[in-house]
């Protein structure tokens, strides 16, 4: 990872935040914004805080067990905010593995992009647990031109040739 701008950081309940937190050592640089859910009590409580760490939550996009009906709603109101949210932090790179949570900040990213108001590089993780089909997560950020989608197994990436194939890395 580059040492250069802010990295955005999303955390996700269980396992995905298990699976970041293996990877902060490896990211490099000191202004690292983390994301979490709003209803999300556990993760940050798992990250090793630096001194010029921030930490910020976010509206979920669709709450487990939500119906897809009101997460279409839910959704909207969670993309609203992930604009102004990447509008003020100006992240350089956007990081995530997997939570809901990321896809309306990807989503935001990727406006900015387009528009030429801001570059940020948007690097989706795919979880380890995921070894023969993308997460809905993934399958939707697969389109966008400045998503750069990596997996931690070569059927996956057989499967799926636009993905890149890191190995496991956590």
């Amino acid at each position: 990872m580059s040492s250069s701008g802010r990295t955005m950081i999303v955390l996700g309940s269980g396992g995905h935040t298990k699976e970041m937190v293996a990877l902060l050592p490896h990211i490099a640089g000191k202004h690292r914004v983390f994301v979490v859910a709003s209803s999300d009590a556990m993760s940050c409580k798992k990250v090793l805080e630096q001194p010029d760490d921030l930490f910020v939550k976010i509206p979920r996009a669709r709450e487990v067990r939500q119906s897809w009906l009101t997460s279409v709603v839910t959704t909207m109101f969670a993309l609203a905010y992930a604009v102004a949210m990447v509008f003020w932090l100006k992240p350089t790179q956007l990081l995530c593995n997997g939570p809901g949570t990321c896809v309306p900040l990807c989503i935001a990213a990727y406006i900015f992009n387009v528009l030429g108001w801001q570059q940020c590089r948007i690097i989706y993780i795919e979880s380890i647990c995921r070894v023969d089909t993308l997460s809905l997560s993934a399958r939707i950020l697969r389109p966008l031109p400045f998503a750069e989608i990596l997996v931690q197994w070569p059927q996956l990436q057989a499967q799926y040739p636009d993905t890149l194939y890191l190995g496991r890395l956590s």
